[in-house]
């Protein structure tokens, strides 16, 4: 069990969520969408889509500072263990409670509006299920560990195991002591990926990063010194028939 958990469940979801990509994006481009239900509803997708993408960007950032860096790193810049706790805890929270609060709006308004609910496939809320059980499961063991309780160092268990499945030498015996609610959260984040390339959130990786880089549009005003064409109408008028044209008819 410890094996498919910690070994054989991650390789199986690096491998669904990258070739999952490659084929969705092959096959069904028509479908690499968000299918944007902006036009049935906008009041409370003004609200929460903001909350979740910006909450979720701060999420991401601090799992890849916490996961992938090492810590020996964050020492040489001068970010003491103490630092890097409480950076963690505070941000941490801030950042969970505004994605949980925009999950929620979104989830309601997607319950409650009758067309974005009419709209909403078997997929969206499976990946709904998946997503705010990871979220949840995240934001407990932060709470629960890290805030109330004596903290628990995640960068000397988590972190290195995560290391070693990238680095295609696992090392599953870091995660045997690792407390329940952070196991859960690490075995429902690799079960999203694996979902991943089959619903939405495939938009994550179309990103107009290519509008930054676009050649300028050059407008040009008419030169007054040459001749210009007389501006012609787009339509004539219609005009009343001649009554004597009609009594011949």
């Amino acid at each position: 069990m410890q094996f498919i958990l910690w070994v054989a469940l991650p390789y199986a979801a690096i491998a669904v969520f990258i070739v999952g990509h490659i084929w969705r994006y092959r096959y069904d481009k028509f479908g690499w969408t968000t299918r944007s239900s902006q036009t049935y509803e906008n009041r409370l997708l003004r609200w929460g889509s903001p909350m979740f993408h910006f909450g979720i960007l701060m999420v991401i950032a601090g799992h890849v500072v916490g996961l992938l860096i090492p810590r020996e790193w964050l020492y040489a810049i001068g970010i003491s263990e103490e630092i890097y706790h409480i950076g963690a805890t505070v941000l941490g929270t801030a950042a969970a409670v505004l994605t949980l609060a925009g999950l929620a709006i979104l989830i309601y308004r997607r319950r409650t509006v009758g067309p974005v609910f009419l709209a909403t496939t078997v997929m969206d809320k499976v990946m709904y299920v998946f997503l705010g059980a990871t979220l949840l499961f995240g934001t407990a063991a932060t709470v629960v560990h890290q805030v109330f309780g004596g903290g628990f160092h995640y960068r000397e268990t988590v972190s290195p195991w995560i290391r070693s499945i990238l680095g295609f030498q696992p090392q599953p015996e870091l995660m045997l002591d690792v407390p329940i609610l952070f196991q859960l959260h690490v075995i429902t984040a690799f079960l999203l990926f694996a979902l991943w390339p089959f619903t939405r959130l495939v938009h994550v990786f179309s990103a107009p990063v290519g509008y930054l880089f676009r050649p300028y549009v050059v407008y040009r005003s008419r030169d007054a010194a040459r001749p210009q064409r007389p501006t012609r109408r787009g339509w004539d008028p219609v005009k009343q028939p001649d009554p004597e044209k009609l009594h011949k008819l």
